[in-house]
């Protein structure tokens, strides 16, 4: 990760605290975070850092464009370094795997809302809820040998 971020902080009159360094280094390494893990992280080097502490250093940094998040399920938001390309998050809803796509494959869908409604979207919080391709075949494989098995009943 570069370090403009730190001269970026600046430049907009926040002072670089250790607690800012560590979190923002904490969502890089981890990538895709949930505010818990990354005060897990946090926590191997400054043991008083606190959750609240993460969550409004999160939220700063998310003002400042340095990270954002994205809801991939039912529990806390993820977050990940904002400078990277936006994607698109295809969320697993069997084995919850998350498959990064980029976002041009959206277009048909971004430009017909903006056509129709008017809407510009911001497809840096968007999350596509389905199944895997190999979670597709696995219960593709599962119906077939419940169908095999009820075709031929057991004498």
């Amino acid at each position: 990760m570069s370090t403009d971020w730190k001269a970026d902080l600046r430049r907009r009159g926040y002072r670089l605290t250790p607690q800012r360094q560590l979190v923002l280094e904490a969502v890089d390494a981890l990538d895709h975070a949930t505010p818990d893990a990354i005060l897990t992280e946090v926590r191997r080097t400054a043991s008083g850092v606190n959750i609240s502490t993460v969550y409004r250093t999160l939220e700063l940094l998310e003002e400042l464009g340095l990270v954002s998040h994205a809801h991939l399920g039912h529990g806390a938001p993820t977050y990940h370094i904002a400078s990277r390309h936006q994607h698109l998050h295809l969320v697993c809803r069997d084995c919850d795997r998350v498959i990064e796509t980029e976002t041009s494959v959206a277009q048909p869908l971004t430009d017909c809302l903006r056509e129709r409604y008017g809407f510009e979207t911001d497809m840096k919080h968007f999350a596509i809820f389905g199944r895997c391709a190999e979670c597709v075949a696995r219960n593709a494989a599962a119906a077939g040998q419940r169908s095999a098995a009820s075709a031929h009943p057991a004498d």
